[in-house]
Parts: C-alpha cells; structure tokens; sequence
C-alpha cells in the first residue's frame, strides 16, 4: 500500500497557488511543494490539519491510501 497526496489536484480545484497556501499556514513553501509533488516522507499532522482548515476540507481530500497493483 502506498499514501498518495493529493494537494496539488486540491489547490488546482480551489485556484490557489502553492506561495499563497504556505502564506495562510505558516508551512515552508519547498515542503508544500514536496507534498504537492507527493514527495514528502514525513507529513506532520499539525501541518495537515493547518491546511485542512485554510482549504475548508477533509483530510481524505489530501490523502489516499491506495493498494499497489501486483504482477
């Protein structure tokens, strides 16, 4: 199984550019961009809920968990 990220596909939905979404959270934007680039190894909680609240969404509509298709 493998969590994919899907922030970039939020922000694109909500017009909003990964400058301005780390100017409302307070989050380093080279970090919103790993997690926009699905990158990012460590996603702090504090950090996900910060951009929950400035998006006005669920954490299922930043994170999926999906399975892995086998061969």
């Amino acid at each position: 199984m493998a969590v994919r990220i899907h922030l970039q596909r939020l922000l694109d939905e909500k017009d909003i550019s990964q400058r301005k979404l780390a100017e409302l959270t307070g989050i380093k934007q080279p970090t919103i961009n790993k997690m926009c680039q699905n990158t990012l190894l460590h996603f702090p909680l504090d950090s996900l809920e910060k951009i929950c609240i400035v998006l006005e969404c669920e954490i299922t509509d930043i994170l999926e968990l999906k399975k892995e298709q086998t061969e």
